[in-house]
């Protein structure tokens, strides 16, 4: 499924926050919204799920124009703080979160052990949340996000604050699932993790500075090298104000 933004807006009071940014990610891609703290990766991604109302221009998902509560069977999210329930076990947040999508028991318990499975916590899915390390949160908060199957795959600044080996597990599990035609949508302001995508929207200051395969983008820089990207995002932005 795929999304087109066109010629969004978002602002908060006086503050603007996402400056008339268009592009269209395609289906079963990964896409990275790359850029610094406060560029506005997660507005533009909580436009795009519909949590938020653009000000001004458009966003499709698939063929349908968003907000729309009837997307939200389509679309998993997966937050930068995990929304989990530390008194309960991993599996009790995850049939929780499964009664909320209407999922039936039978199929529910089986979509629950698939999911444990891939993010490696069946053996951890009777421990309650509290006991868990922040990377079995992670995990388990990713597990909730794709419990439902959806075609659509938001991930903001997913591996933040967990070490290089598991944010090397975790992208493998992003690979797997979009090997099965999810669209994965990724903010990061991580550099080398853009690697992992097929193609790129930098984000600077809220305005789209680029967006483009990542191969053709990295050939733009002089070294190959993903933070060179950001040194000219910011002689476009000088450009802009002059």
């Amino acid at each position: 499924m795929n999304i087109q933004l066109n010629d969004v807006s978002k602002s908060f009071g006086d503050q603007l926050a996402i400056d008339h940014i268009g592009f269209t990610i395609n289906s079963g891609d990964i896409c990275c919204l790359l850029g610094p703290s406060g560029s506005g990766k997660t507005t533009l991604i909580r436009l795009m799920i519909g949590a938020l109302a653009a000000d001004k221009g458009s966003i499709r998902v698939g063929e349908t124009v968003m907000p729309n509560m009837n997307m939200l069977h389509k679309i998993g999210f997966m937050p930068q703080n995990d929304g989990l329930y530390d008194d309960l076990s991993g599996e009790a947040n995850l049939e929780f979160f499964g009664s909320i999508y209407k999922l039936g028991k039978a199929g529910l318990k089986q979509r629950i052990d698939d999911v444990l499975a891939l993010v490696d916590l069946t053996a951890d899915r009777k421990k309650l949340v509290r006991n868990y390390s922040g990377g079995m949160k992670k995990r388990l908060s990713l597990a909730i996000a794709i419990l439902h199957q959806p075609d659509v795959l938001f991930l903001d600044e997913p591996t933040v604050g967990i070490d290089p080996i598991l944010r090397r597990q975790i992208w493998d599990q992003f690979q797997t699932i979009r090997a099965g035609g999810t669209t994965i949508i990724v903010s990061t302001h991580v550099m080398d993790e853009v690697l992992e995508c097929d193609r790129a929207a930098l984000i600077y200051n809220g305005r789209l500075i680029a967006y483009d395969t990542v191969t053709h983008l990295l050939e733009q820089t002089e070294n190959g090298r993903v933070e060179e990207l950001f040194l000219i995002a910011g002689r476009e932005e000088a450009k802009h104000d002059a």
